[in-house]
């Protein structure tokens, strides 16, 4: 199944005030390998962006000056992603963002043309009771995050692919294709051949040891001693 791992950046947190997305990235992912292909694009905001949001992830209105707008990436974006699942994590949050912009220029919802997956509701059915940001995650499955001091959109989409894979691991069936013509891992030509069994026998101070043991159990069982019941080979 293909899946694009999406995260986005923005210049706050709410499309209805007129927000909007300054980075965009998204990672192709073919069953569970990532076939290399990936969409980013940094994004001018028309807009100023606020400090808040500037201290999460470092860009700045000047920074994006001479980016495209959305609406010049928008065709390919949705051409990138049609038909997928988008793994996304507080999916409601990046689909807002998307869906505003995607509206602002008459295109169709993302949700219409993709199917959605929340990778925190994900995490939070798997690991109940405990905390489930992107950080949080990268720590429980041993993702190495240490280049994250501050937060982008391609970075974050590759942290996530790697959670979602260590997060569903098991959960899919590998399987094992074997080219046409390709010889097996083992070869069967042979007939196999019978195990060459050596016999060891009881001696007879072995056999009068174990009579003598099974006299005593059965005195002690009152005469339940089952080994008693057949004789004993020579």
């Amino acid at each position: 199944m293909r899946r694009i791992v999406l995260d986005t950046e923005t210049t706050g947190l709410e499309p209805a005030e007129g927000h909007r997305i300054i980075e965009l990235a998204c990672l192709e992912l073919d069953g569970r390998r990532a076939t290399g292909r990936h969409f980013h694009r940094y994004v001018n905001p028309e807009r100023v962006i606020d400090l808040a949001a500037t201290q999460v992830h470092g860009l700045t209105a000047e920074d994006l000056a001479d980016k495209p707008k959305f609406g010049d990436i928008a065709d390919e974006f949705l051409d990138f992603v049609s038909g997928c699942e988008l793994l996304i994590h507080n999916a409601p949050f990046d689909v807002a963002f998307l869906n505003a912009e995607l509206a602002r220029i008459g295109r169709p919802a993302v949700d219409s043309v993709c199917v959605v997956t929340d990778t925190l509701t994900m995490a939070r059915e798997i690991n109940p009771g405990k905390k489930n940001s992107l950080d949080a995650l990268c720590e429980r499955y041993a993702v190495d995050h240490s280049r994250r001091t501050l937060h982008g959109a391609l970075l974050d989409a590759q942290l996530l692919a790697d959670v979602w894979l260590a997060m569903t691991r098991g959960q899919e069936t590998l399987d094992i294709v074997m080219a046409a013509g390709a010889a097996p891992a083992m070869a069967l030509s042979e007939a196999p051949r019978a195990a060459s069994l050596v016999v060891l026998r009881a001696s007879d101070e072995e056999l009068a040891a174990h009579r003598a043991m099974c006299e005593r159990i059965a005195a002690e069982s009152k005469g339940r001693c089952l080994w008693l019941r057949e004789p004993l080979a020579a």
